[in-house]
C-alpha cells in the first residue's frame, strides 16, 4: 500500500476515534489513545515491526469500549473494542487480512486477560499501552481513576502496603495500586525498547513514592 494512502487511512481512523471518545474519562480518553499511538510508533520503528499500519490502527482503536472497573462487563472491553474496530475498518475499506491482524492485537492487549500475543504487532501494542500506566502520566491516571471511584488516597495505617500479610486493596486505596500492579509492569514488557522505557518510568514512580512518604 503506498505510504500516502496509508497515512490518509490512519488519519481517517484518528478523526473517527477522537469523535467516538469525546467526553471519555481522562484515563481512557483520546489523549490516552494518542500517547499509546506515539509509544507504539516509537517502539515499532526501533523493533522493526513489518506491519506498522496494523500496529498503528490497533493503537488508535484499542480502547473504543471501556467498561468501568467494577462492571461485570469489564473483561469484555477488549473483545467489544475489537468487534467495533472490525466494523470501522471494513467501512473504511481495509483489507480483510489486515482487519484480522488489528482485531487480534486489540483482543489480546488487555492486562487482565493475561495473554502473551503471538504477533510482534500485538506485543508492541501491549508494551505501548502498559507504558502509559507508568511514569508521571501513569501517576496522574492512577489518581484520576481513584478519584472517579471515590477511593481514599492511602490506608492511613499502612500507606505503602508493608505490613506483613496485608495484600494490596486497590479498590479501596489508590496508593495500593502501585504495589498491586504498577511497580510490576516493567516485568511484563516484551520488547527491548519498552523495557528500557519502563525502567526509567518506574524509577520516577519510586521517587514519587519516596517523596509521598516524606509528606505524609
Amino acid at each position: 500500500m503506498p505510504s500516502k494512502k496509508k497515512k490518509k487511512m490512519l488519519e481517517e481512523l484518528k478523526k473517527e476515534a477522537e469523535k467516538m471518545l469525546e467526553g471519555r474519562d481522562p484515563g481512557h480518553d483520546f489523549e490516552h489513545i494518542m500517547r499509546v499511538y506515539r509509544n507504539a510508533e516509537l517502539i515499532g520503528k526501533r523493533e522493526r515491526v513489518a506491519d506498522m499500519d496494523v500496529l498503528l490502527a490497533s493503537a488508535l482503536l484499542h480502547d473504543l469500549v471501556v467498561y468501568p472497573k467494577g462492571s461485570s462487563k469489564r473483561s469484555k472491553s477488549s473483545d467489544d473494542s475489537a468487534d467495533l474496530a472490525e466494523k470501522i475498518l471494513k467501512r473504511h475499506g481495509w483489507p480483510e487480512d489486515k482487519i484480522e491482524k488489528v482485531s487480534y492485537c486489540i483482543r489480546t492487549h488487555s492486562y487482565s486477560k493475561g495473554i502473551v500475543p503471538a504477533s510482534l504487532e500485538g506485543k508492541v501494542l501491549q508494551d505501548a499501552d502498559r507504558l502509559d500506566a507508568l511514569g508521571a502520566i501513569g501517576i496522574a491516571r492512577t489518581f484520576s481513576v481513584g478519584g472517579s471511584e471515590n477511593r481514599k488516597f492511602y490506608n492511613p495505617d499502612d500507606p505503602f502496603c508493608r505490613q506483613k500479610g496485608r495484600e494490596p486493596q486497590d479498590r479501596m486505596w489508590t496508593l495500593d495500586h502501585f504495589a498491586a500492579k504498577l511497580l510490576k509492569l516493567h516485568r511484563t514488557m516484551h520488547t527491548r525498547t519498552a523495557k528500557k522505557m519502563a525502567k526509567k518510568r518506574i524509577r520516577f514512580m519510586k521517587e514519587f513514592l519516596r517523596q509521598m512518604e516524606k509528606e505524609i
